[in-house]
């Protein structure tokens, strides 16, 4: 399948993760589009890294471990990305418990 459309999907998914971010005001939903970039982002590395290895491969080397590279960035972001939910899920549960509302407008009140 041509690179043309993993960027064109991976595009897609960015940007209506942009959008979710700009436009809605539930927190729970924000970090769901926060997710969707984070994998849009994925799905370009390994589509990358997927070309790359097939360049390597036409090039003549057969023994290469080239393209690896974009699935170990990958491993790490899914990692980080675990660790984000985590803690993003307990402040919002947090918030959740203090002010009943997961409305991120609401939190610009608490500040004065």
């Amino acid at each position: 399948m041509p690179i043309n459309y993993y960027i064109f999907l991976s595009l897609a998914l960015f940007s209506i993760g942009i959008v979710g971010v700009l436009t809605r005001r539930n927190a729970i939903i924000i970090f769901m589009c926060i997710e969707l970039m984070l994998n849009a982002v994925n799905l370009m590395l390994v589509a990358f890294s997927k070309m790359h290895y097939n360049a390597a491969l036409l090039a003549g080397d057969t023994a290469t471990i080239a393209g690896t590279d974009g699935q170990l960035f990958v491993f790490f972001i899914m990692v980080v990305a675990a660790a984000e939910v985590s803690v993003g899920l307990a402040i919002i549960v947090m918030m959740y418990r203090n002010i009943h509302s997961v409305d991120v407008n609401f939190l610009n009140r608490l500040k004065h």
